[in-house]
């Protein structure tokens, strides 16, 4: 696929984005990261899922491959969907909420990875990022759950959330079928502890053995 026919679908699966909440009882959450090789052209998938109660592991689903789209900022959806669909596909039993390490409709066509995934499989999502991709905001205050609106050409995409005192805050957005509110709050709910929510830090820690295993 070529790079102005790949922003071209982002434009248009990005007016499918539903960003209100359509979901029932969440009882599983699953996380989604990727990681790439150091050594060779090779790309990891992790989904892990966690109960949503306990937090606890209850399933680990990976996948390898060869990454076949070229290295473009705001195009990574494509370049990732690919391994990440194989490993959330092998998944014994579908989660009802995903968590995606990166954005959702914060992004410059408003369709992340979280919003990609979750349109392509129907699945509520959520972009929960290290960084800030696009937009601006006021950095909130130094306590668990304060927030500050992202903004990005005077539209609310998503929220800088502190999720522990003292530390840099998360990016928070829509994926797809949930609101960004109800966004904050699942992310809150995954982070009792840590800065990143447990679903991130699971899906990070299976997609790194996986790496291991493969470079030896």
């Amino acid at each position: 696929m070529s790079i102005d026919a790949a922003t071209d679908l982002q434009k248009r699966l990005a007016a499918r984005v539903v960003r209100t909440d359509e979901f029932g009882t969440v009882r599983r959450v699953t996380g989604v990261d990727v990681a790439y090789s150091t050594v060779d052209d090779r790309v990891t998938c992790a989904a892990v899922t966690l109960d949503a109660d306990t937090l606890t592991v209850t399933e680990i689903a990976t996948a390898t491959g060869v990454a076949d789209f070229p290295y473009i900022p705001g195009l990574f959806s494509f370049r990732e969907l690919p391994i990440v669909l194989e490993a959330f596909d092998r998944l014994s039993v579908r989660p009802d909420l995903v968590v995606c390490d990166g954005q959702g409709v914060a992004h410059p066509r408003r369709f992340g990875l979280a919003s990609h995934l979750g349109v392509v499989r129907d699945i509520p999502t959520i972009g929960c990022a290290k960084t800030c991709l696009t937009g601006d905001f006021v950095m909130p205050a130094d306590e668990r759950g304060a927030y500050a609106p992202l903004i990005d050409a005077d539209e609310i995409v998503g929220s800088a959330l502190r999720t522990q005192p003292r530390v840099k805050p998360v990016f928070v957005s829509t994926g797809h079928r949930i609101a960004l509110a109800t966004a904050r709050e699942w992310t809150l709910r995954l982070t009792p502890r840590f800065r990143l929510p447990e679903t991130t830090r699971a899906a990070d820690h299976a997609v790194r053995v996986a790496m291991k295993a493969l470079t030896g």
